[in-house]
């Protein structure tokens, strides 16, 4: 493996602020289509080519695609191979606003088009973290339920009812994603702080209170991953970075 280049990623990864992934400039192209995106969806991924891809971007999402749990990265494991190349793809375009990710996703970087598919191809069966970032309140508590209730009302017809999302309309899956990143991107959606956000969420969490948001996004971070979807343990150590 690249054991340096690896070495100088992950210091100049966690060298760099979130302050400038949110842009106050509105919400753009929820998704326009066309130009690499559409050409990265229509080729056949290689996850073993994509491997050599994922090698850049293991530096802050680390080998097992985990992320972390304070919530600076996202677990990209298990994610729908269709959202990866979306985002991927609007981050070169300058459509989603990440200058943590600009120097590592350019095609200078990792690739071209063929390189988005099969490192999505890659990413989308790797194993989820059996123990991802979860909000404060468990199930029981008022909090919880209250979660549950705005879950239902406001997410299910997009996300699914178990977070599972849909990968042919680019719905991400939420089951397992660690909760601080949820409510950071949850926060830049309903403020316009996005610009690649689906103009129907930003419409339909619009009016959602700092409070109500926390207690939706801890029942998300709580939404059980099916078993067959999960590394065996915590401990799990992606054999291909050995």
């Amino acid at each position: 493996m690249k054991t340096q280049l690896l070495s100088y990623l992950a210091i100049t990864c966690l060298g760099l602020t979130l302050s400038g992934q949110a842009s106050a400039a509105g919400v753009g192209d929820w998704n326009k289509g066309g130009g690499e995106q559409d050409e990265a969806m229509h080729l056949e991924g290689n996850p073993e080519d994509g491997l050599d891809v994922y090698e850049v971007c293991s530096a802050c999402h680390l080998p097992e695609g985990w992320g972390t749990e304070e919530g600076t990265f996202p677990q990209l494991a298990g994610q729908h191979k269709n959202v990866l190349i979306k985002q991927l793809a609007d981050i070169r375009a300058r459509n989603r606003d990440n200058p943590t990710m600009y120097p590592f996703a350019l095609p200078e970087s990792i690739g071209d088009a063929q390189a988005l598919a099969d490192v999505s191809a890659y990413i989308a069966k790797l194993p989820m973290n059996p123990a991802n970032g979860k909000g404060e309140w468990a199930e029981g508590t008022p909090e919880f339920a209250e979660g549950k209730k705005l879950y239902d009302d406001n997410c299910v017809k997009c996300h699914g009812k178990n977070g599972e999302g849909e990968l042919v309309k680019y719905y991400p899956r939420l089951a397992g994603q660690h909760y601080k990143y949820m409510l950071r991107q949850f926060e830049w959606i309903r403020d316009g702080k996005r610009r690649n956000a689906n103009p129907d969420m930003v419409e339909q969490i619009k009016g959602f209170s700092d409070k109500q948001m926390k207690m939706v996004i801890n029942y998300t971070s709580r939404i059980p991953v099916p078993k067959k979807d999960l590394a065996p343990s915590v401990k799990w150590l992606n054999p291909d970075f050995d």
